[in-house]
């Protein structure tokens, strides 16, 4: 199966977004991809009002328009994930996976809320946007897990995907820079790894404002952990060839997943972790 991971410089210009989306999965299904993965917030990245502005629901605009084209180019879509708008003025944000008939076969809504302050930067998400539940789906004869950006530092969820059946966990993100220039290839790689499965990251890249500065890098990687491949610093996709046969001999010959012992494993009691 051949993935690819589309990178974009996402702003309040919802159309313009939509554009070089399109554009993009065009080009990567012109190159032979099967999969194509947009990147988090991919319809509009911006302030409070712009992303209140450019929230549509499932049978929105853009999600029309990304299913219309898988429907024509004959591939899986994850649709990176858009602002969602739900229930009394709060939002979601969700990712949708496409499939070649231009259907809705799965709905993920990022669990992991990005409360943190970096950079100078406050982001507080939950103050916005509800958390989702754990989701997986069939992407043809494979299970594909699903994650988004923040979910990536929590092992535990990336675990439950593995052990589901998830064979690929598709991540799209708009890692911070400073978060991840010091940690984003580390997590993508280490998930990949643990899980022994193939990560396929598609990242923001660039400014939008008020105050996003996306690291991009958008990348692939495989089950050992190898960096399949990596964005330049650009509106572009990377592609790869994901060998499942590959991956069935690393699962093979270092059972690392078999060999778990989950009889043994026993949460200790819930605490506050402060710092």
């Amino acid at each position: 199966m051949r993935a690819a991971a589309v990178q974009l410089n996402s702003t309040a210009e919802k159309g313009r977004n939509v554009e070089v989306a399109e554009r993009l999965v065009r080009a990567a299904a012109a190159d032979g991809a099967e999969l194509i993965v947009l990147p988090e917030k991919w319809t509009v990245l911006g302030d409070p009002d712009a992303a209140r502005a450019g929230a549509e629901r499932l049978d929105g605009p853009a999600l029309t328009a990304a299913a219309g084209w898988a429907r024509e180019l004959g591939v899986h879509l994850v649709a990176g994930s858009i602002v969602e708008h739900s229930e009394d003025d709060r939002y979601a944000n969700t990712c949708v996976l496409i499939d070649p008939s231009g259907e809705q076969v799965a709905v993920y809504r990022k669990i992991h809320m990005f409360d943190v302050d970096v950079g100078g930067v406050a982001y507080r998400e939950s103050a916005t946007e509800d958390p989702g539940e754990i989701v997986t789906a069939p992407l043809g004869d494979v299970e594909l897990g699903m994650g988004i950006c923040y979910d990536v530092r929590f092992p535990e969820l990336m675990r439950i995907l593995a052990i589901r059946g998830a064979r690929i966990i598709t991540l799209p993100s708009a890692f911070t820079r400073p978060t991840g220039s010091a940690h984003w290839e580390v997590l993508v790689r280490a998930r990949a790894i643990e899980n022994q499965l193939f990560m396929v990251a598609a990242g923001q890249i660039g400014k939008a404002p008020p105050h996003y500065e996306s690291w991009g890098h958008s990348m692939i990687a495989d089950p050992w952990g190898t960096v399949l491949a990596v964005a330049p610093d650009e509106e572009c996709f990377v592609a790869a060839d994901l060998d499942l046969e590959e991956q069935e001999r690393v699962r093979g010959t270092l059972p690392a997943l078999a060999n778990r012992r989950p009889g043994v494993y026993e949460w200790p009691e819930v605490s506050e972790v402060t710092s």
